[in-house]
């Protein structure tokens, strides 16, 4: 009997070495984003979002016939310089498939050139300038699961007109994020017919905006169309808290105010404002078997929680996504070639996401694998959720 127990945990053992050899070494994802942000919740929802993908690829058997996926984070604190030296660094270790970026639109687009000469796959789960994706690159190493600008700027334009909006305004950074939404606004208000009466610009950092608001209300906007950050943002709807209630127009805000503690730092000022922000994923409308699946992978690693109160939502959302295809993608290729993974990330089929089912997530064309039919507003509840506002 001793003999039959040790010969059988002998003969585990020895299965066990055979598969940790037949597995191989890892194969590597890089996240590089802001993670050393004050307030940051962006770069923090992406890592959450690509570690549970990570662990589920990796409990049903990796890739490459079993090597197993391994995250590699950096920190480029919203810094092109910083970013493009991690990027250097991470697209240097071998096995290096792809990278995450981050929130920052100008951040990404400052590093175009180095990740084309380098040939480094870059993830996009949150950047929404038109331009990361539309860069005029060929071969195009960029994929982006997420929002842009020319889709976000239509449905806030389609919200304002559905509240009987005739008349906006914008109120935007002077970055490229910036610039990118000015050339968007423009596009879809000659869609709406909407009017927009004034675009006032302002400095990232900048705490004030009452001259900018100032000339949005004497221009003769009836609503103003916000594109920031948390920080700016938590500036911007203070002071409006503080006018009389007849001088506060309704704001109708890009998605950049949900990558931090926006909710937490407006406070009551927020109460006092109708606020409504541009988002992609909900966990209060996605496929309810799916966010239940979801929910386990997250409690094993993060514990147990309500997934509505999960901060900055569409980071956790797109990155999970992300890299399932990009898993699949590897597969594809039969490779840890950038190149060959690139190409292969053209040609992934049939992915059922968490986000909604993809037939084709991207194709040699079309590095952007949402459309119109997935960008909605939502408004913050009393509690800090995002809650979807219905479609009219």
């Amino acid at each position: 009997m001793r003999w039959s127990v040790g010969f059988t945990l002998l003969l585990a053992l020895s299965l066990a070495a055979t598969m940790a050899r037949a597995a191989g070494p890892a194969v590597y994802v890089g996240i590089d984003a802001e993670f050393g942000l004050i307030n940051s919740t962006s770069a923090q929802a992406i890592e959450k979002g690509a570690r549970i993908a990570v662990d589920e690829i990796n409990r049903a058997g990796g890739v490459l016939g079993g090597r197993p996926l391994e995250l590699v984070v950096t920190d480029n604190k919203s810094s092109p310089a910083r970013a493009k030296d991690n990027l250097l660094d991470l697209s240097a270790r071998k096995d290096m498939v792809a990278v995450l970026c981050g929130r920052f639109s100008p951040v990404v687009l400052d590093t175009l050139d180095l990740v084309h000469t380098n040939r480094i796959v870059i993830l996009d789960p949150w950047a929404s300038a038109d331009g990361i994706t539309d860069n005029g690159r060929t071969p195009n190493y960029v994929f982006r699961l997420s929002l842009r600008d020319s889709l976000a700027m239509p449905a806030m334009l389609d919200h304002a007109r559905g509240r009987g909006v005739k008349r906006v305004a914008l109120l935007l950074p002077n970055t490229g994020w910036g610039r990118s939404n000015a050339a968007a606004a423009e596009q879809a208000a000659a869609r709406t017919g909407l009017r927009i009466v004034a675009s006032e610009w302002y400095n990232w950092g900048d705490r004030s905006f009452a001259m900018q608001y100032a000339a949005a209300r004497a221009a003769g906007a009836e609503a103003l169309v916000l594109v920031a950050n948390d920080l700016e943002g938590v500036s911007f709807v203070r002071e409006m808290a503080a006018l009389p209630a007849l001088q506060r127009m309704p704001v109708i805000s890009h998605w950049g105010i949900t990558g931090g503690r926006f909710f937490e730092e407006a406070g009551s000022a927020l109460t006092e404002v109708d606020f409504s922000v541009v988002q992609t994923f909900s966990f209060l409308t996605a496929d309810p078997r799916r966010v239940a699946l979801f929910m386990q992978s997250w409690e094993r690693l993060y514990g147990a929680v309500d997934p509505a109160s999960i901060p900055s939502p569409v980071g956790v959302g797109h990155a999970y996504d992300l890299v399932h295809i990009l898993a699949l993608a590897v597969n594809l290729a039969g490779s840890t070639e950038t190149q060959a993974v690139r190409d292969a990330l053209e040609k992934v089929r049939g992915y059922k996401g968490l986000v909604r089912n993809f037939d084709q997530p991207f194709s040699p064309g079309r590095h952007d694998a949402l459309s119109q039919e997935d960008v909605f507003m939502a408004e913050y509840g009393r509690d800090g959720r995002l809650v979807p506002v219905p479609r009219k």
